[in-house]
């Protein structure tokens, strides 16, 4: 299976079928992780179910906090205050750059590249996941958001070391692409390996980097405009041929627009609440009906579909995971690729098992 195995990525295996060093059949097997989130959401009131949503994806928790914050505003008709919108922003962004900065250093530690990039990643990232411990109380599982706003605001001095992070952020960032991206070794083991046409990303209900790495043109922050993201000035890249290094590219591309837009954001964040004063946190009942909420997550579109009978539990309670969803076309990226391209081409997919099984 190549340098490394693929548990690496988590509690995952695969079934390959080679011939010579070829594969020719691939089939993922999943589930070891699964805990039952959607069922246990059903019997928990709603509020119960915000730290469920860390362990989804528990890279990202705070972008989980956010699309289920979303979905139940939208049955509950919240509104959320401008300052708690900006604070949402922020820590989304922050959330992207180190979830984007793991992936690659994962990744090229996939190729063989052992330690330096990867403690070269930790090391951006401990400057991010101290920001959210100050915020939050909590390094990963941050459980900040709440319907209506956020937590608490955020403490003294708090938004000046966010900002001093993020103008940091460029120069790692060129230190990471001098370091990669004309890399030799790199390059031969990306370029034409693992392609993703666009056609079938479609088809297959890919999102996120993956999809735009294959010159789809598609992310919720342009789309929807969820949130102030209609505010802000970015970019979205795309890549031209949908292989492993296009998926690298891709990504190292929208750290360098998450810091644009984490800077107007820092810039623009007014005084104010950061809860809307109707929001009730004990006793909250919406009234009957459905509703879905989604973001455009690091991993790609991250949805909660909510039925409300009026009770204190959600009577259908589903998450659309991009982890689960991208992993899907894994064995039409591997088919006809050799045996140690394939854990590459799944470190490039970037999936966390507790958003697979759920």
């Amino acid at each position: 299976m190549g340098p490394h195995h693929p548990s690496t990525h988590g509690v995952f295996r695969m079934d390959v079928v080679l011939e010579g060093e070829t594969v020719v059949k691939l089939k993922p097997v999943f589930g070891y992780l699964h805990r039952n989130h959607e069922k246990i959401a059903e019997g928990t009131s709603y509020l119960g179910s915000m730290p469920y949503t860390d362990r989804l994806d528990y890279f990202c928790s705070l972008t989980n906090n956010w699309a289920y914050a979303l979905a139940v505003e939208k049955l509950a008709g919240l509104q959320v205050p401008e300052r708690a919108e900006y604070l949402r922003v922020i820590t989304a962004e922050l959330t992207r750059l180190q979830n984007h900065t793991c992936l690659i250093g994962f990744l090229v530690q996939d190729m063989g590249a052992l330690g330096t990039p990867l403690m070269y990643a930790f090391r951006e990232r401990e400057k991010i996941l101290d920001l959210f411990e100050e915020l939050t109380g909590a390094r990963m599982m941050c459980n900040y958001m709440r319907f209506g706003g956020c937590r608490c605001d955020a403490p003294s001095g708090w938004l000046e070391r966010v900002k001093r992070v993020v103008a940091e952020y460029p120069r790692f960032l060129d230190e990471y692409e001098k370091l990669f991206t004309e890399n030799e070794i790199l390059m031969a083991r990306t370029q034409g390996v693992g392609v993703l046409p666009g056609a079938l990303a479609v088809n297959a209900g890919i999102t996120g980097p993956m999809l735009r790495a294959s010159g789809v043109n598609y992310d919720l922050r342009k789309v929807d405009r969820y949130g102030i993201y209609g505010r802000f000035s970015f970019r979205v890249p795309l890549g031209a041929h949908g292989d492993v290094y296009d998926r690298y590219m891709v990504r190292l591309l929208e750290m360098r627009e998450s810091v644009k837009i984490l800077e107007q954001a820092l810039r623009d964040i007014p005084a104010g609440p950061v809860m809307d004063s109707k929001a009730k946190l004990r006793g909250f009942r919406p009234k009957p009906g459905e509703a879905y909420g989604r973001i455009e997550a690091p991993k790609g579109e991250l949805g909660f579909y909510l039925i409300s009978d009026g009770g204190p539990n959600p009577y259908r309670y589903r998450v659309r995971p991009p982890s689960f969803i991208n992993l899907t076309v894994l064995e039409d990226m591997c088919v006809g690729q050799k045996v140690a391209d394939v854990v590459i081409i799944l470190g490039s997919v970037d999936i966390v098992l507790g958003e697979v099984d759920r």
